[in-house]
């Protein structure tokens, strides 16, 4: 699975499927555990992923990094990656031909992985599952999709930009945790993720 994930990776890297590989410096493929069945999945990479090349590295991802420590995560122990793999300038919101072009990659991601438990943060992941919803009613609520656990949340960047918010992000991952909980999901040591892998991830 590894190799599956750094060969999607170079795929990723490669992609002039929409205008935002112009104005951005790298795509942002994504990292984490490949084997947790835990995918948090973002909206689009911002100005520290695009120089860095990775995920969530900016102010918001500090914030996610101290929401998972709250709950006894650590980012290692998850996938993260976004809906869009290329910066939008200016931290635009991605356009819907955007999101289209990058569909390919998160349904390749999601081949790959094959996640029992999906984060979404931010309303543009939360379409993806639930189009036409509204992530103030449906935020820190289980939703049950064919063989996936979904699990919307408000973006880290929305708690950034009004504090109100960032307590129901604290809420929500506390409920998050209950939710991995009742999973039976262990994260704690390689024997337990494999035990953990032939329970819940697709296809075991």
């Amino acid at each position: 699975m590894t190799d599956a994930l750094a060969g999607l990776a170079a795929e990723i890297q490669a992609c002039t499927a929409c205008p935002l590989h112009r104005s951005a410096r790298q795509a942002v493929p994504g990292e984490g555990s490949a084997d947790s069945g835990i995918l948090f999945l973002g909206e689009a990479p911002g100005y520290n992923e695009d120089v860095q090349g990775r995920p969530f590295v900016g102010a918001a991802g500090q914030l996610l990094d101290e929401l998972l420590r709250g709950i006894g995560l650590d980012r290692s122990r998850v996938f993260i990656t976004n809906v869009v793999r290329h910066r939008p300038p200016e931290n635009r919101d991605p356009l819907p031909e955007e999101v289209a072009a990058c569909d390919v990659w998160l349904r390749r991601h999601l081949a790959v992985l094959r996640p029992k438990v999906i984060v979404t943060l931010g309303r543009h992941a939360m379409y993806k599952f639930l189009p036409g919803e509204s992530i103030s009613r449906v935020h820190g609520k289980v939703r049950r999709l064919d063989q996936i656990t979904l699990f919307p949340m408000f973006h880290p960047a929305a708690a950034l930009h009004q504090p109100a918010l960032r307590s129901a992000l604290v809420a929500d991952f506390q409920a998050l945790s209950l939710l991995l909980a009742t999973e039976q999901r262990p994260v704690a040591d390689d024997a337990a993720q494999k035990r953990a892998d032939q329970m819940t991830l697709f296809g075991s």
